[in-house]
This record gives structure tokens, C-alpha cells and sequence, in this order.
């Protein structure tokens, strides 16, 4: 009999959208990319949320590492409140070290210095986002909160994680919903005024 864990169950490489009856005011609009979820509960990152005033290369500054100008320039992303001074690599699964987590659809998770150096090289991964911090939830808790219609769950794919229009991803992760084909916006009057918690 297949448990929480098991792939029938797993939310592993699929996006968390918030709904608009998101109680939760740090998670309003935000798509989170699901990277674990199993018994011992659930780690996403926020791909559409950057930390303001802080470019890449402020980052690889302080770590002393040298970045071209292209590189640091990029956003460094949100990942969510949990160990928000910890960074985590997002990033295509073409790069991979002992400690690098594979996730489903061909993405993977490395939280190390050295992917850092590599990314500043040239040798990293073809895709990659730095965020700092996480969202996480205890064992339970998000189930609970699919409960209560805080998320809508959307297939994950790398062209919307790594879409660097950061403000237009929570509509285009909605609008997968929507059943009037490619291009179709999702019409948010049509989830019902009951979802969520007041």
C-alpha cells in the first residue's frame, strides 16, 4: 500500500501556487518548487521571489570568489523563511556533485561553495538560481494546508523556474490551469469565494 512517500503522492517536481486566499502573507503570489516531500515533511524554493538590493555578484563578493558582470548582475532568489542566511543552488540536473539532490523533470538541488565557484567559472550548471533560505513544512503540515486550499498544485517544468521574469510567473503558473489551451489566461473568479480561511 503505497504511503506518503510514494511517487502517487509526492508533490517531488511540481509547483505549489499560491491561492489568492493565501492566509500566510509571506507566501502570497509565490510558486514554490517543490523539492522534497516525503514522511519527513516537505523543502520547496520560491521561484518568484528575488531579495531586494542584493545582485549575485554582492553574494560572490563576500565569499571572495570573482564573477564577470554578466553573472553579477542576476537576482539572488527567496527561497523562503526557513535558514534564510543558508544559500541553495536550483538548478539543472547537467551538473552534479556527491551532495547534489536529483529531483524529477531533470532538476536538481546543491547547497555547497564549490557549485558557487563552479557557476562563476563557466562550469556549472547550464541553469541555475542562488536562493537563500527555504520554505519548509514538518510532517503533516502541508497536507494540512492543501486541506484548507492555501495551494493549487501545477506540473513543474524548468522553463518556468528558470524564467527570469520573476513578477509574471504566479500568473503564468496559474493560467496552467486553465482549460482554454496554450495562451489561455486563468480566470481567478473562477475558484470558489469558500477556498481558504479568513
Amino acid at each position: 500500500m503505497p504511503g506518503p512517500s510514494s511517487p502517487a503522492a509526492t508533490l517531488v517536481g511540481r509547483f505549489l501556487v499560491a491561492a489568492p486566499s493565501m492566509p500566510d502573507e509571506r507566501f502570497q503570489k509565490s510558486v514554490v518548487f517543490i523539492c522534497k516531500h516525503d514522511d519527513d515533511g516537505a523543502l520547496g524554493i520560491i521561484v518568484n521571489n528575488k531579495v531586494d538590493d542584493l545582485p549575485l555578484g554582492q553574494v560572490y563578493k563576500q565569499l571572495g570568489i570573482e564573477v564577470p558582470k554578466r553573472v553579477a548582475d542576476g537576482p539572488v532568489l527567496f527561497g523562503g523563511p526557513v535558514e534564510t542566511s543558508r544559500g541553495l543552488v536550483l538548478h539543472s540536473a547537467d551538473y552534479k556533485r556527491d551532495e547534489t539532490l536529483l529531483i524529477d523533470g531533470g532538476m536538481a538541488l546543491t547547497a555547497s561553495l564549490e557549485i558557487l565557484k563552479d557557476m562563476a567559472g563557466g562550469t556549472g550548471p547550464k541553469n541555475a538560481w542562488l536562493a537563500l533560505g527555504h520554505s519548509g513544512w514538518a510532517p503533516g503540515q502541508l497536507d494540512r494546508e492543501m486541506q484548507d486550499n492555501a495551494w493549487l498544485v501545477v506540473d513543474g517544468d524548468a522553463d518556468l523556474v528558470f524564467d527570469a521574469d520573476l513578477a509574471a510567473k504566479w500568473q503564468r503558473a496559474l493560467d496552467r490551469l486553465g482549460r482554454g489551451g496554450p495562451g489561455a489566461k486563468f480566470d481567478l473568479a473562477s475558484l470558489s469565494p469558500q477556498s481558504g480561511r479568513a
